[in-house]
């Protein structure tokens, strides 16, 4: 019998079996997952939860409730991935493999920074793990008064958008609890401006001003002063915060840089179209463990999962993988008082205003606030532990034309 390992049972991980153990044959593949955690994260949701919308809770579900049938789960911890020997060993023993597709995500590094840890868990907080966000729930329950700073260290990073729905909901969470007039939020990037592409830059950069959000571009963190309560840049600018929120470097996984299989930072090298190893065979990547130049999403691995399974039923069968991946990503942006803006982009085609999946019909509006576009939002948290992770249709799978370009198109993370 033939092997299949999945490193990783997030999104990507989860669709990719999901799809997978519905094309091959059980009698001749034997699929299995490896991860070390029971719980399945809905990972959006940690941005929801320091603003009282979810609580962590509502974020979790076994594993178990998406692993499918004919598919072996296995809990443990990835010690090594050799890709010569085609062999993955874990604490618990060794597993063999004839093809892998590496979903293995990834983290941040807050120790990255000079300084960081120093304040961390105090005026230093982060959404991007489950207790980093309940501590921070904590922490803006009883902040009244003060700067909060949102700071990127730099990209990539998971969700490019989050930075901008954080200072969006925080902006309105102030709002609701009457200290916004004595709140000042800034959002410190080492971009350009509010975004990776400038019709979005733009668009988005006018809504912070419109909500008296203060951006602060090109600022690249060296260290955090946690004395001081100052960020300092590689140039010498320093600035200061009542409240730092913030995004660190985020890594690849650790037992892909201690397998010596990705670059420095953990990520995999991923043929951008492909998305097959470029350097070792029967190998796929997706999801955050990639190095392609498009987010890191849940949208993204769902259109990646598309490619993936694809790709190797075809190299299954003997043929050649299709270049078919255009990087394509959609994101709703919550930008508080029950709105949300929608983007959707890929690499060729940055976001642009329009309507959404019908072009000129809608009904949600990309670039645009609306309260069509929060729904979208807020539903697919259903969308995603109910039909998503199951390789169910979704409710939006329309055709769509977007600068001349027939793409498809899906409600998404």
């Amino acid at each position: 019998m033939k092997k299949l390992l999945i490193l990783g049972s997030g999104a990507g991980g989860v669709m990719v079996a999901t799809q997978l153990r519905k094309k091959l044959d059980p009698r001749e593949w034997k699929i299995t997952i490896i991860d070390r955690t029971w719980q399945h994260h809905y990972q959006p949701g940690w941005l929801f939860v320091p603003f009282g919308i979810y609580d962590i809770k509502d974020c979790i579900k076994p594993q178990t409730d998406f692993i499918p049938s004919g598919v072996d789960f296995v809990q443990d911890e990835i010690t090594n991935v050799d890709p010569v020997k085609k062999v993955v060993t874990c604490k618990g023993g060794s597993h063999s493999y004839d093809w892998i597709v590496v979903a293995t995500g990834c983290r941040i590094m807050p120790d990255e920074i000079d300084g960081m840890l120093d304040g961390w868990g105090q005026d230093v907080h982060n959404f991007y793990t489950p207790d980093g966000s309940i501590a921070l729930a904590k922490k803006l329950k009883h902040f009244k008064k003060g700067k909060l700073v949102l700071n990127i260290a730099e990209m990539p990073i998971k969700c490019p958008v989050a930075p901008l729905e954080f200072v969006f909901l925080a902006d309105w969470f102030f709002m609701t609890q009457d200290s916004r007039c004595n709140i000042e939020i800034e959002l410190v990037t080492p971009l350009t401006g509010a975004f990776t592409k400038p019709v979005a830059a733009e668009i988005l950069g006018r809504m912070c001003e419109e909500k008296n959000i203060k951006i602060v571009p090109n600022f690249e963190i060296a260290q955090v002063n946690a004395d001081k309560k100052t960020i300092e840049s590689h140039k010498g600018e320093e600035l200061d915060y009542d409240l730092l929120i913030s995004i660190p470097p985020n890594f690849g996984s650790q037992v892909i840089i201690d397998s010596d299989i990705g670059d420095p930072m953990g990520y995999m090298d991923t043929d951008h179209h492909t998305l097959k190893s470029k350097k070792y065979e029967n190998m796929y990547i997706i999801g955050d463990a990639t190095n392609v130049p498009t987010s890191k999403a849940g949208s993204v691995a769902h259109f990646e999962s598309e490619i993936v399974v694809g790709n190797i039923l075809r190299e299954i069968d003997g043929l050649e993988p299709l270049p078919e991946f255009d990087g394509h990503s959609n994101c709703f942006i919550v930008s508080g008082y029950e709105k949300a803006v929608l983007i959707d982009f890929n690499y060729k085609i940055e976001p642009l205003p329009g309507k959404f999946p019908f072009p000129g019909i809608g009904p949600l509006s990309l670039l645009e606030e609306s309260f069509l576009n929060y729904c979208g939002k807020m539903m697919f948290k259903w969308v995603y532990f109910n039909l998503m992770l199951k390789g169910k249709e979704l409710p939006l799978e329309p055709q769509m034309f977007m600068a001349g370009k027939k793409r498809m198109g899906a409600c998404a993370l």
